[in-house]
């Protein structure tokens, strides 16, 4: 019996995310300097303000001693592994599945590089509206952030469709 396609090729959509991400990270270091100094898009609401995060989202234990490194460094590892399994096992024309997957995979991969490479997470996009800030992000992190969502909001919709 032949095996089903599966939507490993989804990995593609991963790659994508990984390269832009480095891209406009490398391009954030090369000319958002100094680190904090808000460069205007769209006034009132994005600035491009280069930071630097060695935690996770919302520089989630940012101030520890150095061992967050490398605990997120292998969450990525696991994560990403789990993903990975979970679009071998789901069929190729499942894009409401893979989709979201391969975003997740593609952000959690490259702000993996980022830990390895320089032990913090790059970021640079910076939305506000007043006083109000949201914390600076990068591409990586919207993969994650995107890919999350389309796979609570498909999974929630799945469950009506079939009814």
């Amino acid at each position: 019996m032949k095996p089903k396609p599966n939507a490993l090729n989804w990995l593609l959509l991963s790659a994508v995310v990984i390269v832009l991400d480095q891209l406009s990270k490398w391009w954030a270091l090369t000319a958002l300097q100094p680190a904090g100094v808000p460069h205007p898009v769209i006034p009132g609401f994005l600035n491009w303000t280069l930071a630097f995060n060695t935690g996770a989202a919302f520089s989630f234990l940012a101030d520890s001693a150095g061992w967050q490194r490398w605990f997120f460094v292998v969450l990525a590892v696991v994560i990403s592994g789990v993903l990975v399994g979970w679009l071998a096992r789901t069929a190729r024309g499942d894009w409401k599945t893979a989709l979201p997957l391969g975003l997740i995979v593609g952000g959690a991969l490259g702000n993996l590089i980022d830990r390895l490479h320089a032990a913090q997470v790059t970021d640079f996009i910076q939305v506000y509206y007043r006083e109000w800030s949201y914390p600076v992000f990068n591409l990586a992190d919207c993969g994650i952030t995107v890919g999350a969502v389309m796979l609570v909001v498909f999974g929630l919709f799945a469950g009506k469709a079939k009814a």
